[in-house]
């Protein structure tokens, strides 16, 4: 096996990936626009994707990094919004963009353009996130979005099983697919309700934060694997075990949580990257492909069914956010009204990505019958001209257009003081307990050492009030960014004379990575105290 070629894949996705970072176009933009450019310097090789590679090794991680970072309760408070967007809307595009298809292309059966409305139904979980965070949207619409892009994959995966079985000719039926898709989705929830305690359990008993990290990184697959072994969602079963770990996180032990945190960061890093450089790099290998469907007429239903699956979007959120508020006084009082503005973004927020290529890509060559799949080719292509079209189109416009909207950002201010007042309570209790501990002769401390415990607890309570004052006014730098300059410059002449001590062997190696973690731990610790 070559393994260059997927060297080469990270690390070139990484390096623009770190790139895209300092430019104003968001990082999955830039990715794809590199991918569809190396895809055509000679002597790259071709990158097709492997739907038994990206379904279940690619999206349960990507999935499990999502979720893990969302809130189970914000979730729960906009579960009725998310639920007609991840299942309604992705069920009526596969249907309305299936028609369209049919209509539009000629020759095209009415069960492969089904083929075609499910595979591109879904909005990206990565593509949504991603754009999210970088424009700062109301957390309301960000979270409605993360919601969505987390459980839409198993509804446009199973949508998809039965419309292949009915173009392949396996006599599926009406009440079949509803069987299928239920069986799904209660399995899918079903597994992962299951998984997600003993799983906690084993997290929290685990002392090896080694242990614990090596069990992290084998979680999306095992339960990805168990639900897809019963005919379940794994998508599904993967969100559910993610958000209530997310949940119960601060049961974990720290270091392990630093060092997961770390974990994830790195290996969402190279997944996201090269997910969306490998979208661009597959142009080559769809346009080889097109046959019968090359020229202007291929342009022609490409642009067609793109502005089907934007208009589509529109079609279905604007009635399924107002209709529900006219006909409910219950919703009106316990929802906020989201308004046209908040809205059309979320209409307009409905970037495909990685998933609907690797669904496309599993289309059988061939039908029972053993005549070729119709449109299998045309298919790939509409979906990989519908992927770029959305990223691009969608994903450029976006963050000017929340701009021209004026959609109120997130108070910062107002955060910060939420902040303020949590951290105050909290160290209440802790002086509180601190003092109850003391009390017991058994644990006794010289003064200076019980001051120490005082003054971290005032440190901490008082930095984030810090964050509020005045900026230096030679520098312009606040409080906080003051003191964790100074204690990084402190920690990194402690950190030098190590050295030294160790070059000159008054200390050995293994005592100076000792000390030298000791440092990094204080480091890090001033430096979450200030952010």
């Amino acid at each position: 096996m070559d393994v260059m070629p997927l060297l080469l894949l990270i690390a070139g996705s990484a390096a623009v990936a770190a790139a895209g970072r300092r430019t104003p176009v968001p990082a999955p933009l830039v990715l794809v626009a590199a991918g569809l450019i190396v895809s055509y310097v000679p002597g790259v090789p071709d990158y097709t994707l492997d739907p038994h590679i990206v379904l279940p090794l690619l999206l349960p991680p990507l999935l499990h990094t999502a979720a893990i970072d969302s809130s189970y309760l914000d979730l729960r408070a906009q579960m009725r919004p998310v639920a007609l967007l991840s299942v309604g809307y992705v069920l009526f595009a596969t249907f309305v963009v299936g028609w369209a298809a049919y209509m539009i292309v000629p020759g095209l059966p009415l069960t492969a353009a089904l083929v075609l409305g499910a595979v591109v139904a879904p909005p990206d979980a990565v593509a949504a996130t991603a754009i999210a965070r970088r424009v700062g949207l109301p957390s309301r619409i960000t979270t409605i979005l993360q919601g969505e892009s987390l459980v839409n994959d198993a509804t446009a995966i199973t949508a998809y099983r039965v419309a292949i079985a009915a173009a392949v000719g396996e006599g599926a039926t009406w009440m079949g697919g509803i069987g299928e898709f239920l069986l799904a989705a209660i399995g899918g929830v079903g597994v992962g309700l299951i998984l997600m305690v003993p799983i906690h359990w084993l997290r929290t008993r685990l002392k090896e934060p080694l242990l614990q990290n090596t069990l992290s990184l084998l979680i999306p697959f095992v339960a990805y694997a168990v639900a897809e072994q019963v005919h379940a969602s794994g998508v599904l079963a993967v969100v559910v075990v993610a958000l209530y770990l997310g949940h119960r996180a601060w049961e974990v032990d720290f270091a392990t949580r630093l060092q997961e945190e770390a974990v994830w960061r790195m290996v969402a890093f190279v997944l996201e990257s090269s997910v969306f450089a490998l979208i661009g790099l597959q142009l080559p290998v769809v346009l080889r492909g097109l046959g019968e469907y090359e020229g202007m007429d291929a342009a022609w239903y490409a642009i067609a069914l793109f502005l089907v699956v934007v208009v589509t979007r529109f079609v279905w959120v604007y009635p399924a956010t107002f209709l529900p508020r006219v006909l409910s006084a219950r919703i009106r009082a316990r929802e906020t009204n989201p308004g046209w503005k908040g809205t059309f973004i979320i209409s307009w927020a409905g970037m495909r990505g990685v998933v609907s290529l690797a669904i496309a890509f599993s289309i059988p060559a061939t039908v029972h019958g053993g005549e070729p799949f119709p449109g299998r080719n045309l298919i790939l292509f509409l979906t990989f001209t519908t992927v770029i079209g959305t990223l691009v189109l969608q994903g450029l416009t976006l963050p000017p257009l929340i701009g021209v909207l004026k959609l109120p950002r997130p108070d910062l201010q107002t955060q910060t003081l939420a902040e303020a007042n949590a951290q105050a309570q909290a160290s209440r209790a802790a002086e509180r307990r601190l003092q109850e501990l003391l009390t017991d002769e058994r644990n006794a401390l010289p003064d200076p050492l019980a001051d120490r415990l005082r003054s971290v607890l005032e440190r901490r309570r008082n930095a984030v009030w810090e964050r509020l004052g005045q900026p230096n006014p030679i520098t312009g730098e606040s409080a906080d960014d003051t003191y964790r300059r100074l204690a990084r410059e402190m920690i990194g002449a402690e950190r030098d004379m190590f050295r030294r001590l160790r070059d000159g062997r008054y200390i050995d190696d293994e005592m100076f990575r000792t000390l030298l973690r000791r440092l990094d731990l204080e480091e890090a610790a001033a430096y979450r105290e200030t952010t």
